[in-house]
C-alpha cells in the first residue's frame, strides 16, 4: 500500500496548497506567492502562531487548513519581508488582488475576504493594538441644514455630558445622544419653521408629542424626548440663553409603572439543565468552548445578577474566585461595587477559563479571539430560550435573581447594595413583586374571613330543623308580641309558646334568630 504524504506543520500544509493550486486562469507574468523556503524564519513562526491562534478561538483544523492558513501564507509570500514590517492595508490587499486575478467565484472570494480580516486582526493583536469594531460617528452629517447655533450648543453639551459616559460604550452614547436631540429639534426646524430659541412655543412641542403619539412611539419615548430637551434648555439657560418658561410647563405622558418580568423557578430550570446540557454534549473544542462561555455568562447575568455590558467588561484582574467575588468597575453612574458568586458560577467560570483562548485585551470572555459585541450575548441568549420554550433576555434574569432573593428573605437594602442601585426605590420595585408583609397580612385576614363564612354556615344548619309549620307558628306569635296595645301578661304568654316551639326541636337551647332576638329585648323592656 502506498503511503500517503501528511504534512504536519502549517508551513508544510501551505507549500502543499500551492503546490496543487490551480493557476490556470492567472494572467502571465503575474506575481505569485512564493513557498515558506523563501521566507523570512521569524514569518514560519508566524504562522504556527497564527494557527495555534485560530483554533484557541475555536475554529476547527478543516476550517483553518482550507480557509484561513493559505490567505495569510499568500500575503507573507507575496511580500516576502519580516511581519513586522507588513503594511496591514496595502500588504494585505495585494493578497486580496492575487486570488480576485485567479478569478475564483464570487462566494469564494467573499470567503477569502473574511479570512484576510482576520489575519489583519490576529497581526493588530501581534501589535498592541485593538480593532475598533464600530465606525465613528459622524454627527455633523446627521444634523445638516440645522441653525448653527444649534448645533454647536448641542456639540458642546455632548463633550460635558460625556465625561460620565463608560469607554465602552462611548460610541453608542454618542449616537443615542444625537438621534434624541435631534429628533425633536428636527420637527421644531423643519416642520414648525423655528430658527431661533425664541421661535420655539409651547404649542409646537405639544403638536410633537401629538405627532409621536400617532406614529406609535411609547409614552416612556415621548417623555424622555421631552426630558432631554428640558435638560438642553437648562444648558442653554447656563450659558446666558434667554429660555421662556413656558417651555418647561410641558406636562408628561402618562405612562404605565409594569413590574418587572421575571421567571419562574420552572423556567429557571429548563434554562440551567439546557445549558449544562449543550456542555455535556458538544462533540469538538469549538462547541465546547462556546458552550462553556454561554453557561459561564448565564451564571453571571442570573446568580450575581449583573447587566449584560457588566458582563462583556469584565477583566481578569476583577476576579477574585478564591474569595468567591467580583468587582464591576465603573458600571451604571461609573459607580463600582463588589458582587459575590456561588460555588456553580465559580465552576463555571473555572471551566471557561481553561479553554478562553488568547485575545488583544484581558477581557475575561472572548468570542472568535475578540471581546464580546454588543450585541453577541442577548442574541445567543434568545436563541437557547427559543429551544426550550422561555422568552428570556439579559435583564429579565438580572430581575429573576433579584426576585428570588426577596422571596429567601434577604434585605432590601442588601439587595440595594448587590445590584448597584443608587436610590432604594428603585429597588423597591421587587418587591412590589414580593412582599412579605402585605402577603402575610392578606393571608391572616382571609383566613379570618373564611373562619366567618364557616361559623355563619354551622349556625344556619343548626336553625335548618325548624318546619315550615312552625316558623309560620313562629312568625304569627311575632306579630302578635309586637302589638302595642298588648298586656304585659300575654307578652309572657305568647314568649313562653315560643320557647316551647324552639325547645321542641332538641334538648339542647339553641341559638335565637335575629328576628325573635328584637323581640324578646322589647318584652324585657316592656317588663321593666
Amino acid at each position: 500500500m502506498k503511503n500517503v504524504y501528511k504534512p504536519s506543520t502549517p508551513a508544510e500544509m501551505y507549500d502543499r496548497a500551492l503546490h496543487y493550486a490551480k493557476d490556470k486562469r492567472l494572467p502571465p507574468d503575474y506575481p505569485k506567492p512564493k513557498p515558506t523556503s523563501r521566507w523570512p524564519a521569524e514569518n514560519i513562526a508566524l504562522l504556527e502562531e497564527y494557527c495555534e491562534w485560530l483554533r484557541a478561538g475555536g475554529l476547527s483544523p478543516a476550517v483553518i487548513r482550507i480557509i484561513y492558513l493559505p490567505m495569510a501564507g499568500h500575503v507573507l509570500g507575496l511580500a516576502l519581508k519580516p511581519h513586522s514590517e507588513l503594511d496591514l492595508d496595502s500588504d494585505l490587499e495585494r493578497g486580496l488582488d492575487f486570488l480576485k486575478a485567479k478569478q475564483m467565484s464570487a462566494q469564494w472570494t467573499d470567503v477569502c475576504g473574511c479570512s484576510m480580516l482576520k489575519f489583519r486582526r490576529f497581526l493588530m493583536h501581534k501589535r498592541g493594538l485593538i480593532e475598533v469594531k464600530l465606525k465613528p460617528y459622524n454627527w455633523k452629517r446627521d444634523s445638516e441644514g440645522l441653525p448653527a447655533w444649534l448645533v454647536n450648543e448641542l456639540e458642546r453639551l455632548q463633550h460635558v455630558q460625556q465625561r460620565n459616559w463608560r469607554d465602552a460604550r462611548m460610541e453608542y452614547a454618542i449616537r443615542r445622544f444625537w438621534a434624541v436631540h435631534l429628533r425633536l429639534w428636527r420637527f421644531l426646524c423643519e416642520k414648525c419653521g423655528a430658527k431661533e430659541l425664541a421661535d420655539v412655543k409651547r404649542k409646537y412641542l405639544l403638536d410633537f408629542m401629538d405627532k409621536q403619539l400617532t406614529a406609535g412611539y411609547a409614552a416612556s419615548t415621548i417623555n424622555t424626548d421631552v426630558r432631554t430637551f428640558h435638560g438642553f434648555l437648562d444648558f442653554l439657560q447656563e450659558e446666558g440663553f434667554s429660555v421662556p418658561r413656558s417651555l418647561f410647563r410641558i406636562p408628561s405622558l402618562k405612562q404605565p409603572e409594569p413590574l418587572p418580568k421575571f421567571l419562574t423557578d420552572e423556567q429557571v430550570k429548563l434554562l440551567r439543565d439546557e445549558f449544562e446540557h449543550r456542555v455535556a454534549q458538544a462533540k469538538d473544542f469549538r462547541a465546547r468552548r462556546d458552550a462553556l462561555l454561554d453557561r459561564a455568562v448565564f451564571y453571571l447575568l442570573w446568580q450575581s445578577g449583573l447587566r449584560v455590558g457588566e458582563v462583556e467588561e469584565l477583566r481578569l484582574e476583577d476576579i477574585d474566585l478564591e474569595s468567591r467575588r467580583l468587582t464591576v468597575r465603573q458600571s451604571k453612574g461609573l459607580r463600582d461595587r463588589t458582587v459575590f458568586m456561588t460555588d456553580t458560577t465559580i465552576r463555571a467560570i473555572r471551566e471557561y477559563l481553561a479553554v478562553r483562548g488568547p485575545g488583544p485585551t484581558e477581557h475575561v470572555f472572548l468570542f472568535r479571539n475578540q471581546s464580546l459585541s454588543k450585541d453577541l450575548v442577548p442574541a445567543r441568549l434568545k436563541t437557547i430560550g427559543q429551544q426550550v420554550g422561555v422568552k428570556v433576555h439579559p435583564h429579565r434574569l438580572r430581575h429573576t435573581m433579584a426576585t428570588q432573593l426577596l422571596n429567601a428573605g434577604c434585605r432590601v437594602t442588601s439587595l440595594q447594595k448587590f445590584l448597584g442601585h443608587k436610590e432604594l426605590s428603585t429597588t423597591m420595585i421587587y418587591a412590589r413583586v414580593h412582599d412579605q408583609t402585605v402577603a402575610d397580612d392578606y393571608y391572616a385576614a382571609m383566613q379570618k374571613v373564611e373562619q366567618r363564612l364557616s361559623l355563619l354556615g354551622e349556625q344556619e344548619e343548626e336553625n335548618a330543623p325548624l318546619h315550615q309549620s312552625e316558623r309560620s307558628q313562629l312568625f304569627e306569635l311575632i306579630q302578635q308580641v309586637a302589638k302595642p296595645d298588648l298586656s304585659f301578661q300575654s307578652r309572657l304568654e305568647i314568649t313562653e309558646q315560643m320557647r316551647r316551639i324552639l325547645m321542641q326541636q332538641q334538648s339542647d337551647p339553641v341559638p335565637i334568630p335575629v328576628i325573635l332576638r328584637s323581640e324578646l329585648n322589647l318584652h324585657q323592656e316592656v317588663k321593666v
